[in-house]
């Protein structure tokens, strides 16, 4: 299965759109967003294009393809107009033999990890910023923290930004789908 993974869309109709086409021209069979659907939040700017109720007319139509996980600027205001699930803390998923764990990263993170195994992937949003970075739990297991950084407000310079898994490879592109990291699930954590 092809997943394509983003986050903190933040209400920009803008780069929700550019998202969708990205969802479009990469074939995925499912787009998995990892919370910070409609609102900007308090300590970040106004996105380009900030228009939730775009977002909202945009994302609906696709609810057969979206897999979501509750950020913190999301509440159940937000449920009660997207017709998809948001408001689970995380999710687990299995692919290729590798467990992941999807949230949005506020509550679990690489400073606040979740009960994960040896080899297990901790994908959060939140941070806005791309990370890949093989980390220790305290009690041996050696885990992969992943972030796809922000569809509309990136940080740190970082790109717009998505990421594709497919076939144990995880590939971090902008959202002209031009590639800019990568890792394999039997690289060394």
């Amino acid at each position: 299965m092809k997943l394509m993974i983003a986050s903190d869309i933040h209400g920009s109709a803008t780069y929700c759109e550019r998202m969708l086409d990205a969802y479009r021209r990469e074939e995925a069979e499912r787009l998995l967003l990892l919370g910070d659907i409609l609102y900007h939040g308090p300590r970040n700017d106004l996105p380009e294009g900030y228009a939730p109720k775009e977002v909202i007319a945009m994302l609906n139509p696709v609810k057969r393809d979206i897999l979501c996980v509750r950020g913190n600027c999301d509440a159940e205001v937000d449920q009660m107009v997207l017709e998809f699930p948001i408001l689970a803390d995380y999710c687990l998923l299995e692919m290729e033999g590798v467990t992941m764990f999807a949230t949005h990263g506020h509550v679990y993170n690489p400073q606040n990890l979740p009960p994960l195994k040896e080899g297990d992937i901790l994908l959060n949003g939140h941070t806005h910023i791309p990370a890949c970075v093989g980390i220790a739990d305290g009690n041996g297991a050696d885990i992969r923290y992943m972030n796809p950084g922000s569809v509309s407000i990136p940080k740190e310079g970082s790109a717009h930004s998505y990421m594709i898994c497919e076939n144990g490879t995880f590939i971090w592109k902008n959202l002209e789908g031009e590639e800019y990291m990568a890792w394999k699930t039997d690289s060394r954590f």
